[in-house]
This record gives C-alpha cells, sequence and structure tokens, in this order.
C-alpha cells in the first residue's frame, strides 16, 4: 500500500502564507514526481506546483513567484510554501505522486486526501 499524508491547510487573511506538506509512505521503490493541486467544488482539478524527475518546480501564471515547492528525496516529501495568497486561491488542495511500488515496473499516480485552504478577504 502507499499513502499521501497531506498536512497545514488552514484559514488565512489576504495576503497571508501557509504551507502545506506531504508525506508518501508505503512500499515505495521509487518516486518519480510530487506536486500539488488544488480544487473548487464544482470545477476541475488544476496544477500547482511539480517536480518532475529534471528536479525544476513547474509552476502556472496564477501562482508564479508566489508559491514555492520543494522535495526533499530522502523522506519522500513535498512541501509547498505559498505567499501572498489571495481570495481565488481558497480550494482544497491535493498532493499528488508518481510512485513505482516496490516489485512491480508500473508506476501510478497517488492522490492524498486533500487539505482545505480558505483565504478570506
Amino acid at each position: 500500500q502507499v499513502q499521501l499524508v497531506e498536512s497545514g491547510g488552514g484559514l488565512v487573511q489576504n495576503g497571508g502564507s501557509l504551507k502545506l506538506s506531504c508525506a508518501a509512505s508505503g512500499d515505495i521503490d521509487s518516486i518519480h514526481g510530487m506536486g500539488w493541486y488544488r480544487q473548487v467544488p464544482g470545477k476541475q482539478r488544476d496544477l500547482v506546483a511539480f517536480i518532475g524527475g529534471t528536479g525544476t518546480p513547474t509552476y502556472p501564471n496564477s501562482v508564479k513567484g508566489r508559491f514555492t515547492c520543494s522535495r526533499d528525496h530522502a523522506r519522500n516529501t513535498v512541501d509547498l510554501q505559498m505567499n501572498s495568497l489571495k481570495p481565488e486561491d481558497t480550494a482544497i488542495y491535493y498532493c499528488q505522486a508518481e510512485i513505482q511500488r516496490r516489485g512491480s515496473a508500473l508506476t501510478n499516480i497517488y492522490w492524498g486526501q486533500g487539505t482545505r485552504v480558505t483565504v478570506s478577504s
């Protein structure tokens, strides 16, 4: 089994900061990429930040310059530092990882349970 556990969501004022953390555990052979998506009820889940094989984070323009994603390969964790938060950043944030399990040649996508971020205006 593989599990992704997120932490760090909450309520913050416009312009404030929050840090999200995600830890992957279980029978993991290797993690090819980790990152964050977010979803507003009734809308699609959108990319927020992702670190793949190159090690360079990818961000959409909506968060570039405000959010910073970092990975700790030894601990199988990924963090998202969110600064200058805006009300439109309000969403449920999901951790995602591309994981190859021990004994498997396949890489599968795994999701965390989600953590709510609310930015008040």
